[in-house]
């Protein structure tokens, strides 16, 4: 298996951190904030529809994402969930009208993650901090949205747990994709929830006296569930450093898109 990596680079004036490997035939990446059509706050690749932006700005970009990924064909494909900060995870087995109609209403009822093994429908997470994950197994893929909740609450083994059963594999034989999020050094928070963390996760996850570093617990957990190390792919840079690359909602108190990790896997040759 090949060692999960992330290169930088831009397709049809759209930037992505893509794998262009595309492990096990998934397309991933994750994008950043320019080469959109969305103005002010939201400049400009905004992928978020619950910013307040104008939803046609938003739809032209996620249309301009798949572009860049190749994906175009699957702009009716696209499913983009209502995030709600928890664990609910919504899998995708089969795709027909009845079996599409009743997977939107799940996502629009809210979910955090998205497992798919159908090929060529595309799935679509947004952030503006939290953490972004992409799992990559033989036969499927999922998309997470792990914030300080779901990072606490282990998002990261609870996706891992349904992928392995839902692609028949263990999880050493599993990707995982960490992208751009608010890393520790820009992460102060609250002297009760860094205790919270140490205390679930060890030392590890602090920096300083309150500053939290939220990739380390979700490393933490991947590997005590048998991810290989090598197999963990982190972006390795800060959303709230890095805001004419990315959106960060604290940085930008709150007035701001969304940019996105997505995900397909392409149809067995």
């Amino acid at each position: 298996m090949a060692l999960a990596q992330l290169v930088r680079h831009t397709s049809q004036g759209v930037t992505l951190l893509e794998d262009q490997n595309h492990p096990y035939g998934v397309h991933l990446a994750f994008t950043e904030r320019t080469g959109g059509c969305s103005k002010g706050w939201y400049e400009s690749l905004n992928l978020g529809s619950r910013t307040g932006d104008d939803m046609a700005h938003v739809s032209e970009n996620r249309l301009r994402v798949l572009k860049a990924m190749g994906a175009e064909q699957m702009c009716s494909r696209l499913l983009v969930p209502h995030q709600v900060h928890g664990t609910s995870v919504v899998c995708v087995r089969s795709w027909s009208e009845q079996e599409s109609a009743r997977i939107r209403r799940d996502i629009a009822q809210g979910c955090d993650a998205i497992i798919c093994s159908v090929p060529d429908v595309a799935v679509m997470l947004a952030f503006a901090d939290c953490v972004p994950l992409i799992f990559v197994a033989r036969t499927a893929f999922a998309v997470a949205h792990s914030g300080w909740r779901g990072t606490r609450a282990r998002i990261a083994r609870v996706v891992l747990h349904k992928l392995c059963e839902q692609a028949h594999c263990g999880p050493q034989d599993v990707l995982v994709y960490v992208g751009p999020h608010i890393a520790a050094a820009d992460y102060e928070v609250s002297s009760e929830l860094i205790v919270d963390f140490v205390t679930e996760f060890g030392d590890q996850v602090k920096m300083g006296t309150r500053n939290l570093n939220m990739y380390a617990a979700i490393r933490a957990t991947l590997l005590e569930d048998g991810v290989a190390p090598e197999h963990i792919c982190n972006a390795g840079v800060s959303t709230y450093s890095h805001v004419d690359r990315f959106f960060s909602y604290r940085k930008e108190h709150g007035k701001c898109g969304r940019h996105a990790a997505c995900a397909y896997l392409e149809q067995p040759k």
